[in-house]
């Protein structure tokens, strides 16, 4: 088994979608069956007008012949998480990725345009811990430094993505960023009195009861506590237009008032953020009651 790289992108040409599967060409198939059975980072590139950054990690579950397109692999991947900030690929004049690197300190266009990479498992920790970390003290650390520096991280980084507290947690932060912690349903933003948001994360696609959703802000919703209870249970749900649907024989009246006048749900402003028509359409055929 090995770590690697996965170049993702959200108008990908290739029938991705990283929460669930990347897709890929037979140039990289030797690659990726190094990986299954580890865990793999998403890397985000410039053209198109992406961030140049990582931005979540995975765990390589299988990988399968693409039936309809010849010489094409699907990667099944599990327990996907975004990173609560996407990470540079550089630091400073230096590349994470130190297979990037050139002996004259140049950039590798060769190795960096390759889309699934091999990453060493030292490297993987590090580019884990700036994803999970505001400390941002450490920009000028060189390739030589990051083994040093990622020891005291490795250990309670990597234990933690897999866990639920961990795993939740991150997800709620995210998604209530995204959505400005407003309510997508009644366009409130609750606050308490000590300044503290009432809204809650809701996963459009289940995480539990073998749903299997993963934790990712395109399988997110901003909510407030009642609505989330009434999305869970199935008695709103949302079309791939982002407009509301109710179960009318479930809904209470006092309820349908609160709803944003116009119907449609609040959304984010970033399309890599807004919910994924798969999740939608998953929630409507398997939780909606209308």
């Amino acid at each position: 088994m090995a770590k690697g790289i996965f170049t993702a992108k959200i108008d990908s040409s290739y029938d991705d979608i990283p929460e669930i599967r990347y897709h890929f060409p037979r140039t990289y198939l030797n690659y990726a069956q190094k990986m299954v059975g580890d865990w793999i980072i998403y890397y985000e590139p410039k053209r198109g007008g992406g961030r140049s950054s990582y931005f979540a990690t995975a765990m390589l579950e299988r990988i399968e012949e693409d039936s309809k397109t010849p010489n094409h692999f699907y990667a099944f991947v599990s327990n996907y998480l975004d990173f609560d900030q996407p990470v540079s690929f550089r630091l400073g004049d230096h590349c994470i990725e130190s297979a990037l690197m050139l002996d004259s300190g140049l950039l590798n266009k060769g190795s960096f345009q390759r889309a699934v990479r091999l990453l060493p498992e030292n490297e993987y920790q590090f580019i884990l811990q700036r994803g999970f970390s505001r400390d941002y003290s450490l920009d000028k650390i060189t390739n030589a430094e990051i083994k040093e520096e990622v020891f005291d991280f490795e250990r309670p980084i990597v234990e933690q993505i897999a866990c639920r507290p961990f795993r939740e947690a991150s997800f709620s932060k995210k998604v209530r960023a995204a959505y400005d912690s407003t309510c997508a349903i009644t366009g409130l933003k609750l606050l308490n009195g000590g300044g503290r948001c009432e809204i809650e994360a809701a996963h459009i696609k289940p995480v539990g009861d073998n749903h299997q959703g993963p934790d990712s802000v395109r399988n997110g919703i901003s909510l407030s506590r009642t609505v989330h209870w009434m999305f869970d249970r199935g008695i709103l749900s949302i079309d791939d237009d982002f407009m509301i649907l109710t179960a009318e024989k479930l809904i209470p009246e006092q309820m349908k008032r609160l709803i944003s006048p116009d119907g449609v749900i609040k959304i984010p402003d970033e399309t890599k953020f807004q919910p994924h028509p798969q999740f939608l359409r998953y929630h409507r055929e398997n939780i909606f009651k209308g």
